[in-house]
């Protein structure tokens, strides 16, 4: 067994499509992304003796003033009943680790949440983080469910947003354009400073954006009426997942219930390109209401959506001294900004 860098792109997303544990996280053009924002990254996959993939970690060393360090989100997708693998993997993410002077690793692996897989994780020495890495907390959709399922599965008051939305004569388009994500960038905006958040650059939200076009992996859903835009969605296409990225609306958007009908036309595709889930990314708890982000939680929920939580953020310490202000600062902003 050895691990090695991997150059080719065929080669890497040809694995992690086949893994049903799979996302966007640790695709080839999530880290064509982060390469784009001058981002340094890692692509490493174990090979047994066969010469056989059998696990893969992608990476990108993020840098702060309080620390460098290297973010490992969805992954290693790896076997993680096999003890040998994991160690391995381990060693070599440490290994990684150290060559770039970070100061830690932050690992958000696809595993489900468990007493088990929290026991591994402490085994090899790894810590809770202070901040999480990506959603640790998701709502998922069955596509192996039919449309006429989905709905009976979801609440009443969905039913109802989306027979109102089915009244207003709402156009939806579908396109990766550049004027769709420009248009994208300008709602982001609007859409920030009503809900009172920090917005996304248009920088940062493009660069993605083209990063997965380039292997035709997103696509904008936008709902107008009247020539107006009143919601859109950025959606993400990759192996066995169909991910609700971001989404954005305007205050029209509410009036008119727009978003149902761009849910239902985005996993419409997704079935056509062969996902079997709908991951609606981030919820919170359900009595967790002083959090920012408990209405939208509610919405997701009231598809029906099967509640998944991921084993959350873990740390693997390089430095322990200069770790110990990275825990301080991120403890602080977690508190502050009630994430």
């Amino acid at each position: 067994m050895k691990i090695v860098d991997i150059q080719e792109k065929e080669i890497w997303d040809e694995y992690v499509t086949s893994r049903q544990d799979s996302n966007f996280l640790q695709s080839w053009d999530f880290y064509e992304f982060h390469k784009a924002r001058g981002k340094k990254v890692i692509r490493r996959a174990i090979i047994n003796d066969s010469k056989k993939i059998i696990g893969v970690y992608a990476g990108v060393v993020e840098t702060a003033k309080r620390g460098t360090y290297l973010a490992i989100a969805g992954g290693p997708l790896i076997d993680f009943s096999n003890s040998k693998v994991v160690s391995r993997v381990f060693d070599d993410i440490k290994a990684q680790g150290k060559a770039l002077n970070c100061v830690f690793v932050r690992i958000r692996p696809q595993e489900k949440l468990s007493s088990k897989t929290m026991s591994l994780f402490k085994k090899y020495g790894l810590k809770p983080a202070p901040m999480y890495l990506s959603v640790e907390y998701a709502g998922i959709l069955d596509l192996k469910k039919s449309e006429e399922e989905i709905l009976a599965g979801a609440s009443q008051g969905f039913r109802r947003k989306l027979r109102k939305a089915l009244k207003n004569d709402i156009e939806i388009t579908v396109d990766a354009s550049d004027k769709s994500i420009k248009e994208f960038c300008r709602l982001e905006e609007l859409h920030a400073k009503r809900q009172k958040y920090v917005a996304f650059s248009s920088s940062f939200l493009t660069k993605q954006f083209e990063a997965f076009r380039e292997g035709n992996e997103v696509l904008i859903y936008t709902a107008k009426k009247d020539g107006k835009t009143l919601a859109q969605n950025f959606m993400i296409f990759y192996g066995p997942e169909a991910s609700y990225h971001y989404g954005v609306s305007s205050e029209l958007g509410t009036k008119y219930s727009a978003a149902p009908l761009l849910h239902l036309k985005a996993m419409e595709e997704a079935r056509k390109r062969g996902c079997v889930r709908y991951n609606l990314w981030g919820i919170v708890d359900t009595d967790d209401k002083a959090h920012r982000f408990y209405g939208v939680s509610e919405f997701k929920r009231s598809f029906g959506c099967e509640e998944f939580k991921y084993v959350p953020a873990h740390d693997m310490v390089l430095s322990p001294t200069r770790y110990k202000i990275t825990k301080i600062i991120e403890s602080a902003r977690k508190r502050i900004r009630h994430v």
